[in-house]
């Protein structure tokens, strides 16, 4: 029996993973399962998660559809997808979890455009290159007190990244065969991406969409389990989490560049999203 929540539960990094990336190989059976009690319940992850199945049998529930994953699978969860592992057997494979300011934004843009994602079943000579790769993060996630580690390591996942996405690509579902809230989901974070620099409220989105702000909500809402306010917020602060990282701007120019005039308004946003201030963020992602 399952256990009651109040809330979905949401699974993040832990310290020990404070570069916001995870990567590495794994082996699981039946007996294992009962002990992954966090796996086994309904929950999200705050990061991208990627899985390879070398060998084995997994059964995992993605917003509500089960499905069979079987050697050589890739599968794909975005972080606002509710999952849980509902049976393995005999599992071999690798894992890679990654925050979105650590993914290349044409990769993200494209991962973003195509979830939800089903488990992939590729060739073994397609899955070899795949797992080639794998074993590259893995041996610069361990180096972790040579020069620029968290640089090469973001780069050879963004390889992994690219080469999975890239097979994603080649089975996407053709437009024509999406929903109507499919389709209005994807025309929405087709314009938040360009334009969520200028645009923060939901109604001037479901202008440009030609639909009542309402409807755009029930739609956003029944493809990705948030409201439009939430997806606006959440592009806004991945762009603030990007320039407080790579630049040396002071808070308010940042705010600044993301087109708010009330800097303490910003701030506000920021720690009401991440759960910590700014310059928190800042210091504790810089090495």
């Amino acid at each position: 029996m399952r256990k009651k929540n109040s809330s979905i539960p949401i699974k993040t990094m832990t310290d020990a993973f404070s570069s916001g990336i995870i990567i590495a190989k794994a082996s699981f059976d039946e007996q294992d399962l009962m002990n992954l009690d966090d796996a086994r319940r309904s929950h999200r992850d705050d990061y991208h998660s990627f899985f390879l199945l070398e060998n084995g049998t997994t059964e995992i529930e993605i917003d509500f559809q089960q499905y069979t994953i079987t050697p050589y699978s890739i599968l794909y969860i975005h972080p606002h997808q509710v999952h849980r592992i509902v049976a393995m057997k005999k599992v071999g494979g690798s894992f890679l979890g990654i925050n979105s300011e650590h993914i290349n934004p044409e990769y993200l843009q494209l991962l973003e455009e195509m979830t939800p994602l089903k488990p992939l079943r590729l060739s073994e000579e397609i899955f070899s290159i795949l797992e080639t790769s794998v074993s590259l993060c893995i041996t610069l996630s361990d180096r972790k007190q040579k020069q620029l580690h968290q640089s090469l390591l973001k780069d050879s996942c963004n390889t992994l990244i690219g080469l999975l996405t890239s097979m994603y690509l080649e089975g996407a579902i053709p437009v024509d065969k999406l929903s109507r809230s499919e389709i209005i989901t994807k025309a929405f974070k087709a314009s938040l991406q360009r334009d969520f620099l200028a645009i923060k409220r939901p109604a001037a989105y479901a202008m440009r969409l030609n639909i009542s702000t309402p409807y755009l909500n029930e739609c956003v809402k029944d493809v990705t389990g948030y409201p439009v306010s939430y997806h606006i917020q959440q592009r806004i602060i991945l762009e603030a989490k990007r320039l407080l990282y790579h630049s040396d701007k002071s808070v308010k120019e940042i705010a600044d560049a993301l087109g708010f005039e009330d800097y303490p308004y910003f701030s506000r946003l920021f720690s009401k999203v991440t759960g910590m201030s700014a310059l928190s963020f800042r210091n504790k992602n810089r090495d």
